[in-house]
């Protein structure tokens, strides 16, 4: 029997779901800090099996932690640790912005599902590209050539009005690019007023054809380049955002993001509508983020690398998308419920699938 959710269920469960999420990041970085990393790096390390070609890059597992969980590059090379193939850092935004009021985290434990308003709250990308550098660096030092990934996921200042987005994104893009294994655009958050209208084919074109040429520009290498899109587009948009990353030679595209639908939720209706707005991630995304990763792959065949991300729980489920055309598969909410050695637990169910 797995020890971690009574352990969640006893230490967690009560307590304020963003103070919950602080202190079990703490607790992960201090275990690196205090030398346990290498302990932890033997019984979590990914089968040799597991490596993974994709982006021009080597991933030691298909599996990777999504953006959310370190959204300023605090803890990943403690993140690591337990065993992730990738770990995306973010969203970050051109400027440093507190997010939204609390509370803005919220848990439905019936469903295995969190809702989130929090409101890209980060320290702005020119405190985080330090972070960035300094854990490439020592990542390269402990691993090389074999290092895991950093992928690093930017979007959209608030005060920042639409028409000026995609000087926004520039900002991020030429302070992180240089730090970043591939590089994200988000467009597809809820909780930042008007960001998903990005998602149009107008005026996504010329803000990705500008981050691209602008993140190549200034790392002076190919950044991988990918966009994060809604599982709320309908069948059309998703073949109309395929189109375009064809069109403009995108890398990949990461399908989905958190959804503001409320269907079939378990959890009382008094206690979802008391939630608030937000995006809900965790379990009941699983069907609709495995529909659109279908039709993407459809729509691009395998022109294009395809991120799954959105109800991941199990070894299974990453078999799942695998087989469904993913190259890679992130998780995130689980995490926050199977406990610190969850990632090692799907790469060693993974390698015994191989």
């Amino acid at each position: 029997m797995r020890l971690y959710p009574l352990f969640f269920r006893a230490a967690f469960s009560w307590m304020d779901p963003e103070r919950a999420h602080t202190i079990g990041f703490r607790m992960i970085r201090l275990a690196h800090s205090a030398g346990a990393g290498a302990l932890l790096r033997r019984v979590t390390a990914p089968a040799p099996s597991l490596r993974t070609e994709a982006l021009g890059l080597a991933f030691p597992s298909p599996f990777g932690l999504a953006a959310g969980f370190d959204k300023e590059g605090h803890g990943i090379e403690a993140l690591f640790d337990l065993g992730f193939g990738a770990v995306e850092v973010g969203t970050i935004t051109g400027s440093a912005q507190p997010g939204n009021p609390k509370p803005r985290l919220f848990r439905l434990v019936e469903d295995r599902a969190v809702i989130n308003r929090m409101g890209f709250n980060n320290d702005g990308a020119a405190s985080v590209a330090p972070r960035l550098s300094a854990a490439r660096r020592s990542l390269q030092r402990r691993f090389g050539a074999s290092r895991p990934v950093i992928g690093v996921n930017i979007g959209k200042t608030k005060a920042v009005e639409l028409a000026d987005a995609v000087d926004d994104y520039l900002k991020s893009t030429r302070l992180l690019a240089p730090h970043a294994d591939y590089l994200v655009v988000n467009v597809s958050s809820p909780n930042t007023p008007g960001l998903r209208l990005l998602q149009s084919v107008e005026t996504l074109r010329p803000l990705l054809a500008a981050v691209g040429e602008a993140a190549d520009s200034v790392a002076r290498r190919h950044v991988p380049l990918l966009v994060k899109i809604a599982p709320d587009l309908n069948d059309e948009d998703i073949d109309d955002v395929a189109k375009l990353a064809l069109e403009l030679k995108l890398d990949g595209i990461i399908a989905t993001n958190t959804t503001i639908g409320r269907e079939g939720l378990k959890a009382d209706e008094a206690k979802v509508a008391a939630c608030g707005d937000g995006g809900l991630s965790g379990a009941p995304l699983k069907q609709r983020s495995l529909e659109v990763l279908r039709r993407l792959r459809a729509a691009a065949g395998d022109k294009l690398v395809l991120v799954a991300v959105g109800g991941v729980e199990s070894a299974d489920d990453v078999r799942e998308r695998l087989d469904a055309g993913a190259t890679l598969v992130q998780g995130y909410t689980a995490f926050l419920y199977e406990g610190p050695f969850w990632a090692a637990r799907i790469n060693r169910s993974l390698a015994r699938q191989a």
